[in-house]
């Protein structure tokens, strides 16, 4: 009886302790453990939760993955307070998409444009008391109660507790022409719905094929028209899909109804310019993308040896030639120097011997004399 009484207190007592920890994980799932307790000199007030409304309200899961979402709000010592809503994506690539795409969207569409990297997580976006930023698999809403206060201070140092494997934008964002001013007005997706949404009234983009690893990004380049660069994981996808946006492209012709001004395949990228107003400079703009080639061995690469040794030789080459141009310069450098100092000691001297008198009886030419030693050879100068 003893045992069994003891048995049950046992249970009881387990249920009780996991019992916060199964509220907190009902109110906000995987997104409510990335908010901390502490933020710097900011205290959580209150456990974090899911928010009122929907998830949807914020993401669509079928357009960036399954999303959990969390909210929890700090204080300062001073009194300002901040309101942090944290959205948990399936992946990095599916949080810089929801990233790009929230960042068109009120508050933030008037300064999309102000989009900053590597300041606050892999990149981030302010306007008035709001910040949003993109770190790992979250994104991060902060909303502050004061305009120009701490709120930067405060968002990068909660942007400092994700962890994340890497912390830069996708590859493919690299690759658009002039990436540096037109990654702020990109949209960044991995499935078709959210590139649909973020490129509308263009039915050719339907038949991209979006499998395991394929993601796109567009950006308007305003006269030459709105670039789509689709890249798929592998080149038979990429011919696969090809044709079939060629057939989609063929029969939308047909009917009179929008296609691109430009489509072609660029290696795994399938490449298109929509609206454009110049054809000439859509050709250009689409050009301009280029594929990447990036080879990868499921095994031992079969040409480890010849690389290496192509190496070596190259290296060794490399050695030689700089030694023999190393010692070239240095002998130049030696006879100009020493022909330098050379010829000014020369000169020197030179001016320092006409300033000088020299005696002369001679009526200023150059006597021998002679006569002394002349009697000393032939003896008379011996006494």
């Amino acid at each position: 009886m003893h045992l069994q009484s003891l048995r049950r207190l046992l249970i009881i007592a387990a249920v009780l302790l996991a019992l916060p920890v199964t509220v907190l994980r009902a109110q906000g799932g995987e997104a409510a453990r990335l908010l901390p307790d502490r933020v710097g000199e900011a205290r959580a007030q209150g456990q974090a939760r899911q928010p009122a409304g929907n998830v949807s309200e914020f993401a669509r899961p079928e357009d960036f993955g399954p999303v959990s979402v969390a909210s929890r709000s700090y204080g300062l010592p001073g009194g300002e307070r901040f309101t942090v809503r944290l959205v948990k994506t399936s992946s990095p690539s599916a949080a810089y998409s929801l990233f790009t795409a929230l960042s068109k969207r009120p508050p933030f569409d008037s300064a999309s444009d102000a989009v900053r990297l590597q300041q606050t997580g892999t990149a981030s976006l302010a306007s008035g008391t709001s910040l949003i930023f993109t770190k790992g698999p979250a994104v991060v809403f902060v909303e502050g109660d004061r305009e120009g206060g701490a709120l930067p201070v405060f968002s990068r140092a909660l942007a400092q507790t994700v962890e994340a494997e890497t912390n830069e934008i996708p590859s493919l964002v690299l690759h658009l022409p002039e990436w540096e001013t037109a990654h702020p007005r990109s949209i960044y997706a991995v499935t078709p719905a959210a590139l649909l949404g973020a490129v509308r009234n263009q039915p050719a983009l339907e038949a991209v094929s979006f499998g395991a690893g394929t993601e796109a990004v567009t950006a308007d380049y305003g006269a030459a028209g709105r670039l789509v660069v689709v890249e798929y994981a592998t080149p038979q996808v990429a011919f696969e899909s090809d044709a079939r946006i060629k057939q989609r492209i063929a029969e939308l012709a047909a009917g009179g109804l929008n296609v691109p001004s430009v489509y072609r395949r660029e290696g795994n990228y399938s490449v298109f310019v929509f609206g454009a107003s110049d054809d000439g400079a859509a050709e250009r703009l689409a050009g301009q993308v280029k594929y990447e080639k990036d080879v990868r061995w499921l095994g031992d690469n079969p040409y480890a040896y010849e690389r290496h040794n192509r190496a070596w030789l190259n290296m060794s080459t490399s050695i030689i030639v700089n030694t023999v141009v190393a010692a070239g310069l240095a002998i130049l450098l030696c006879l100009t120097v020493g022909g330098f100092f050379g010829a000014l000691i020369f000169r020197r001297r030179r001016a320092q011997a006409a300033l000088a008198q020299s005696y002369s009886d001679a009526g200023g030419m150059m006597r021998l004399d002679l006569d002394e030693h002349t009697a000393k050879l032939l003896g008379h100068g011996e006494k």
